[in-house]
């Protein structure tokens, strides 16, 4: 039997968002649009919707719909903004950042990942996003400050060369913690200081690089 996407994407909101507190209606919007269906293998399509995170190969995972959300809506973006992704992986964070920012920057170091990500997401008609191959951690220096970074791996601190691109006012997404479980922090950079929010745990795989877990930790 055939899977109804549109009726399962809006259910993912209504169901698994908004009890839990996503209110921003452009972060709602452009969960209900983007087709995450299409970031995934055809064998797991049936299940795009479900209130998980889930396998896209690499060792890597699409996050869970509803921190997708939380961290979205966590960025304040009002459609003016550059924006720094740190981890492609699916492609899926980025379209909905490219549906509420005006330009997206994304840096993933598994060259299968970016390539597929970037297919998905030209062939959806995403002309604001930018591709890097390269070590995430490291940022992006040409194209910055950015109005907002967000980082889709848990890092064992904060990376210093992201928190160095960010805007004044700006605000960056990032897991921090143990390569077993993080909290999700807030970061905004007022001056010379750096305003920290915690918003909860979570679990997210492990940002690699220079700036965050090498690979023989």
């Amino acid at each position: 039997m055939a899977v109804d996407y549109d009726t399962a994407r809006k259910r993912m909101v209504a169901e698994q968002l908004v009890p839990r507190g996503i209110k921003d209606p452009r972060v709602l919007a452009a969960m209900r649009k983007v087709p995450r269906h299409f970031f995934m293998d055809p064998d797991m399509r049936s299940v795009a919707y479900s209130d998980r995170p889930l396998p896209i190969g690499e060792e890597q995972t699409i996050s869970q719909p509803y921190i997708v959300a939380l961290m979205t809506e966590a960025l304040q973006l009002q459609g003016s903004e550059k924006v720094l992704e740190i981890g492609a992986g699916s492609g899926y964070q980025a379209a909905i950042l490219a549906e509420l920012a005006r330009r997206v920057y994304t840096v993933e170091r598994i060259p299968d990942l970016l390539e597929r990500a970037r297919s998905i997401l030209e062939e959806l008609g995403y002309g604001n996003v930018s591709f890097k191959l390269g070590d995430g951690t490291l940022g992006w220096e040409e194209f910055q400050p950015y109005d907002a970074i967000i980082v889709t791996a848990g890092a064992p601190r904060i990376p210093e060369p992201l928190y160095r691109q960010l805007a004044d006012r700006g605000r960056m997404l990032i897991p921090v913690g143990n390569r077993y479980g993080q909290e999700m922090l807030k970061i905004v950079k007022e001056g010379d200081q750096m305003v920290k929010e915690r918003l909860g745990g979570c679990r997210f795989v492990a940002l690699r690089g220079e700036e965050g877990w090498r690979e023989a930790d």
